[in-house]
């Protein structure tokens, strides 16, 4: 699977859901079944596929001034929830995913953020999308340990960051933080 057939299922799943595609804290957060409802209509080659895709899309985005802006935004950001915001920053779109790991400020512009800062609602992480192919992979197939060994075999032959790209800071530091992130400092500082 290529990025541009990868990024089209996303868009789809995102029309389906219309105006709850952004909606990340909603109970009925519909994108990561919409998703996983694209993938069983693949065979388990392309499954695999989407998943190793993920992969790459995500890896693109393992850069620290995002982790930042991630970490303003949600209040504090790990590991973990960092992998997490860069899957439901993906379901916000490859026009939107593509702006903000260019320059990660522009996150002032996606209205979650927005609501984010101004009424302490919303998110952006989408734990769920790291294991929609996984799931599916089980429906469709009726079982994961061929997914389990073609993924590590993709992961394997993939090239992938050891640690995230860019200049960091201490995103603590509100002067620091106001130079680099200036649209949202003015949101969330």
């Amino acid at each position: 699977m290529d990025e541009r057939t990868w990024w089209a299922l996303i868009e789809d799943a995102r029309a389906e859901a219309g105006a709850r595609a952004d909606d990340r804290d909603s109970p009925d957060d519909p994108l990561i079944d919409l998703v996983a409802d694209r993938l069983a209509e693949l065979d388990g080659p392309g499954i695999v596929a989407f998943d190793a895709m993920l992969t790459r899309v995500l890896d693109s985005a393992y850069r620290r001034p995002l982790w930042n802006a991630a970490y303003l935004i949600e209040g504090g950001c790990g590991d973990d929830g960092f992998m997490d915001f860069r899957a439901g920053l993906a379901l916000l779109g490859r026009d939107v995913f593509a702006r903000a790991v260019d320059d990660p400020d522009t996150l002032a512009d996606v209205p979650t953020v927005v609501r984010m800062a101004r009424e302490d609602e919303g998110w952006i992480g989408a734990e769920g999308l790291h294991y929609a192919a996984r799931s599916t992979y089980k429906r469709v197939m009726g079982e994961t340990g061929s997914f389990d060994a073609a993924m590590e075999s993709a992961v394997r032959s993939m090239r992938r960051p050891e640690r995230p790209a860019g200049e960091n800071w201490d995103v603590e530091d509100d002067a620091e933080t106001r130079l680099r992130l200036p649209r949202l400092a003015a949101l969330f500082l």
